[in-house]
């Protein structure tokens, strides 16, 4: 097991309870969270390989499937999550294909698959607009790995929107998957982190929250953006800093939360220490030229 040491959180304040303005986050529970005995898990990962991780291509809201090696990685996630002993009662995706199939691995392997899932947009990746289909090390070359930098992993600047051009315009915005939602106004053309996380927090706030703190072991199975957002928010890492996480495929982490859902400790992996700071290495050296 790994602890994620790098962005440790500041001191709690009432200001930084996730879901504060929700029932049961006040200055009575953090005053009294050191001695306090009642605590919350809730474990996430990133999805397997997709085909265009393998390939090395902006993604975002393209449906790619999971690789060989991507099943065999949820699957390798499964067998980490019950080696831990982790039971779930709920569980929560995003419309994509390769995380709600990573979570159909993972609940297999754990004997879990009658458990709820609940499936939402919200928590899909980042919209990579114009950019999406493209080479990540192909696009640096001819932008510039700055640019590309920026681009992917930026706070506050998205990607040039994705045009009626771009070969994946149609199978993105008229999947029959969005018909119930976002709404056409929330419909992404491309989206910044910033953007990324003002549409999961709600989901976060409004419907994960209240889910642990009634008492249930939840798994979030989603995309690097996504989480990043989550993480961001329970961390409070900075704007800067959050640009230098990196999340590898398919190994799980986790937190334990008080009653504020502030979190107890850093986040930790479930995995081999040097087999984590290697995927995470791998996933930082995407968007370089070569």
């Amino acid at each position: 097991m790994i602890v994620l040491q790098r962005f440790g959180r500041a001191n709690p304040s009432l200001s930084q309870c996730s879901g504060g303005h929700q029932q049961g986050c006040n200055l009575s529970a953090l005053q009294q969270r050191s001695s306090s005995s009642k605590k919350f898990l809730v474990v996430m990962l990133r999805h397997g390989e997709s085909e265009w991780n393998q390939k090395n291509l902006f993604c975002g809201w393209y449906d790619a499937p999971l690789t060989e090696k991507g099943a065999k990685e949820a699957t390798l996630a499964g067998k980490a999550i019950k080696d831990a002993k982790i039971n779930f009662d709920i569980a929560h995706t995003s419309l994509l294909s390769r995380a709600q199939d990573t979570l159909k691995h993972i609940l297999k392997e754990i004997g879990q698959e009658c458990i709820p899932v609940h499936k939402t947009w919200r928590l899909n990746e980042r919209h990579y607009g114009n950019l999406t289909g493209l080479n990540k090390a192909e696009t640096a070359k001819k932008y510039g790995e700055k640019q590309v930098k920026i681009w992917r992993r930026s706070y506050d600047t998205p990607p040039p929107p994705i045009k009626k051009d771009n070969k994946y315009y149609e199978c993105i915005t008229k999947d029959p998957r969005y018909c119930e939602g976002p709404p056409p106004e929330e419909f992404p053309k491309s989206e910044s982190l910033k953007m990324t996380i003002k549409r999961t927090l709600p989901y976060w706030d409004n419907v994960i929250v209240p889910q642990i703190r009634d008492g249930k072991k939840l798994i979030i199975t989603a995309h690097g953006n996504s989480l990043r957002g989550i993480i961001k928010h329970l961390d409070k890492i900075s704007d800067e800093a959050i640009m230098q996480l990196n999340l590898p495929t398919a190994v799980p982490f986790f937190y334990e939360l008080d009653e504020c859902m502030v979190p107890l400790a850093p986040m930790k992996f479930l995995g081999d220490p040097e087999t984590v700071k290697k995927a995470m290495e791998s996933v930082a050296n995407q968007g370089k030229a070569k």
